[in-house]
């Protein structure tokens, strides 16, 4: 790597600032990996050092910086706001050369980390009967549709890796379905064990209401043995996958985003919410989502033997 080169790990950012100080634990560790690498870290929201600050940074005393969003899915978030983070910072800093990596995708890479989490499910289990044993690939949610297909490949790929009968899809917020719905379906279809595996790379407020979910549907299928996975952003996977991209494997030709200088892309940030939902509190206190977009109601996708 050469020296006048810094890597700026973006991090997506959450209200949970366990979350946060993970990703910083995660520079830290991956500063040891590299002793020679400047890497520089910020978030798109809910952090101290926003894009900007972060940007700026990166840029003090380098003559090149390589920005990788640390976020696996290309909504919203890499579509459109670290573009036009792209394009000011560029103006601030003519001197610079700003490089942007893909984000770390859903490519084999992150299946081979999915399947690891599995496997180790299964092995507290007692290796059960996988055609009695449920899979639930459980993903944050976007009103972006080509974010959540990314995931429902995902759920294929392990369907076609492994002898589940049933492997599902579920989301935690934002579309549907959700992690109670699948689970009632499953249920239904004579499963005695749920895997649960969260595409997470950190904790953070999401994360925790996973865990709260997961422990209410203990008590309400005492018959079904629950087994929940965690964030994964520590698996040597991650570690290696930042490498290859910053060995330039991952590099859009030009240092571009998917939208990067997209022409649609202007029209598309003037209806993009950065809250993509509203809550609010129903007489009997139930929480119901007000979505911006398609309301669908019942979606269920679910992957066939």
């Amino acid at each position: 790597m050469n020296e006048s080169t810094t890597l700026l790990l973006v991090g997506h950012g959450s209200r949970n600032q366990e979350g946060n100080k993970e990703i910083q634990h995660f520079a830290a560790e991956w500063r040891q990996r590299h002793a020679d690498w400047r890497i520089e870290v910020c978030f798109i929201e809910h952090a101290d050092v926003l894009l900007a600050e972060g940007m700026d940074r990166a840029a003090k005393g380098a003559k090149r910086v390589l920005v990788l969003p640390f976020i696996l899915n290309a909504a919203g978030h890499v579509k459109m706001e670290l573009p036009a983070a792209l394009d000011a910072v560029r103006a601030r800093h003519p001197q610079v050369e700003f490089l942007v990596a893909r984000h770390l995708g859903m490519g084999r890479e992150i299946l081979a980390v999915l399947q690891g989490q599995l496997d180790r499910l299964m092995k507290s289990l007692a290796m059960p009967d996988p055609q009695t044993t449920g899979m639930i690939l459980l993903g944050r949610g976007s009103s972006d549709a080509g974010t959540n297909g990314e995931l429902a490949k995902m759920a294929r790929w392990i369907f076609e890796d492994n002898e589940h009968d049933l492997v599902d899809l579920a989301f935690t917020s934002i579309t549907w379905p959700r992690l109670e719905t699948v689970v009632q379906r499953q249920a239904r279809l004579g499963m005695t064990q749920v895997c649960i595996v969260p595409v997470y790379l950190f904790t953070g407020v999401l994360m925790e209401r996973i865990k709260a979910q997961v422990e209410r549907l203990k008590t309400q299928y005492p018959c079904i043995a629950f087994a929940l996975g965690t964030h994964f952003g520590f698996d040597k996977g991650i570690f290696d996958l930042l490498d290859a991209k910053v060995a330039g494997h991952e590099l859009p030709e030009g240092g571009l985003l998917e939208c990067d200088g997209c022409k649609y892309r202007a029209a598309a940030e003037a209806e993009h919410l950065h809250d993509h939902s509203h809550t609010t509190t129903g007489a009997c206190g139930h929480a119901h989502e007000h979505r911006h977009h398609q309301h669908h109601d019942n979606v269920h996708l679910h992957v066939p033997a």
